[in-house]
């Protein structure tokens, strides 16, 4: 007796589909799954043979066989369960054997019968709706499955029902996509006293999608900065959320089946290794830069980090992804992410402080702010300074403006964004995105605007990504600014944005 039945294996956010075959023999009473499988695939032969014991069923005395082919590809994951118990159903025929010619199926037993939510059924749900297949899937995971829309999908609770649904005898309401509730509140900017020019930066940052480090002693407002750019940031397009939240699936962080349209926002602790930030471990996970893609990775305390941790960020910054490579394989991940850092300006934190700062400035922050490469810093777009707040500016009232008209501002210019790279014919969303032939048609400044970048640009002794790193953040403050072409003055405040000097 033989079946089989489709299920998927996954290849960083890529499903591919995988063939369980089932064969039942004469011959030493055996169950056996081959087929490079992970010890979790490998332990669904006791989970699957409890949970056929709990609908009234048990295992022929025969020698069992499940290969998951093609056996080069690694299987791991504990959602081979229900496509090894569906595919042996069928060998012994209780279920029809149309059913593996119309679905891919995916799900964990318990040894009860339910069927427990799984990762990746948002990428396994686009690639059975390419193969013109249908998806079984947990029903906690449907909401997720039916945002592909032209999919048929089964979401069961437990394996009886999904029986009964699959012969005839019972119907399983189809499942509805839903969405993520928005948060109740984020934080807004008229939390924040003074600090004017730190909160023009955040929202020139917001609105391009440039990269952004902040420097101040402590108590200066920086994480509080850093935590309200997401009032900012417009919501996810449809092929945004689309994106993150494949990531967010592979990783088992949808909630519920949810999708979400607010951008995401991770902010791993500076103790954080080099896997968990840039991704792999055992099963090459995505890290947190993919996590974040399309979002904000905000790393305070910078210096922190460990340096290779730092400088393992410096590729995914330029190329907006990130490859995981293992002996076995290698897997690439999207990490298009703006990167927001806070830094004390030296160890103590109170550098320029006449009266707090320590007897070893500036050696004491030549030593701190070296332990972030000079190619890192190059990467990024704003670096500013946040002066400490002076008790005076802490007893005056909320400012009139916050978080609400700032993201108008931001709305704009990315809807003046969106339409220029559209008329280019550009794969671009935000000018921190724009390179070569698309940023020089996009932001050519006039000529006293050159004048002014080359003399800075040999002065200042900027590298070629430093020079259009400038350019970008000239080219998002015209558009704050409505303005068609980019200026001397747009180029003057882009300039002030590089790089902090040590105070000496």
């Amino acid at each position: 007796m033989t079946a089989h039945i489709s299920t998927v294996a996954f290849f960083g956010i890529e499903a591919r589909l995988v063939d369980v075959q089932v064969r039942m023999m004469s011959g030493a009473v055996a169950f056996m799954v081959v087929g490079l499988p992970d010890k979790m695939v490998a332990e669904s032969r006791e989970r699957v043979r409890g949970a056929l014991s709990a609908i009234g069923l048990s295992l022929p005395p025969k020698h069992i066989t499940v290969n998951l082919a093609p056996a080069d590809l690694p299987k791991e994951g504990s959602h081979f369960d229900l496509p090894i118990a569906l595919a042996m159903l069928g060998a012994m025929g209780v279920l029809p054997s149309d059913v593996a010619d119309r679905y891919c199926v995916m799900g964990e037993l318990g040894l009860d019968a339910s069927i427990s939510p799984v990762s990746g059924v948002l990428p396994a749900a686009l690639r059975a709706g390419d193969e013109g297949l249908g998806l079984i899937c947990p029903a906690a995971c449907g909401p997720e499955a039916a945002w592909v829309g032209t999919v048929d999908v089964v979401a069961a609770p437990d394996l009886i029902s999904l029986v009964n649904h699959l012969k005839g005898t019972q119907t399983l309401a189809p499942p509805e996509p839903k969405l993520a509730e928005a948060p109740v509140s984020v934080p807004d900017l008229r939390d924040i006293k003074g600090q004017e020019a730190a909160k023009r930066a955040l929202e020139v940052a917001a609105a391009g999608g440039h990269n952004l480090l902040m420097a101040g002693p402590p108590g200066s407002g920086k994480s509080m900065l850093a935590a309200r750019l997401p009032g900012l940031l417009p919501p996810l397009s449809p092929a945004e959320a689309l994106e993150v939240s494949m990531i967010a699936s592979i990783a088992g962080q949808l909630d519920g089946g949810r999708i979400s349209r607010v951008r995401p926002f991770r902010a791993p602790h500076h103790s954080a290794s080099m896997p968990a930030l840039v991704g792999g471990g055992m099963r090459a996970k995505p890290g947190e830069i993919s996590l974040a893609h399309n979002g904000v990775l905000f790393l305070d305390e910078l210096p922190e980090f460990p340096r290779q941790v730092l400088d393992s960020l410096r590729q995914p910054m330029e190329t907006g992804r990130i490859m995981v490579a293992r002996a076995n394989a290698h897997i690439e991940y999207p990490a298009r992410v703006q990167l927001v850092a806070a830094m004390n300006p030296c160890k103590c934190g109170y550098l320029g402080d006449a009266q707090l700062a320590c007897n070893r400035a500036p050696k004491c922050a030549v030593d701190y702010q070296g332990r972030i490469s000079g190619p890192l810093y190059d990467r990024i777009d704003l670096q500013i300074e946040v002066p400490a707040v002076a008790a005076a500016d802490l007893s005056l009232p909320p400012p009139a403006e916050g978080s609400a008209e700032v993201a108008r501002r931001v709305a704009a210019a990315r809807a003046i964004q969106t339409d220029r790279y559209e008329a280019l014919g550009a794969n671009v969303r935000t000018n921190a995105q724009a390179d070569g032939e698309i940023l020089e048609a996009a932001a050519a400044p006039d000529e006293p605007g050159r004048a002014l970048l080359t003399q800075a640009a040999d002065k200042l002794r900027l590298s070629a990504r430093g020079y259009h790193r400038v350019l970008r953040v000239a080219r998002t403050l015209a558009d704050l600014a409505g303005a068609e072409k980019v200026g001397r003055p747009h180029i003057a405040e882009a300039l002030s944005y590089r790089r902090f000097t040590v105070q000496r």
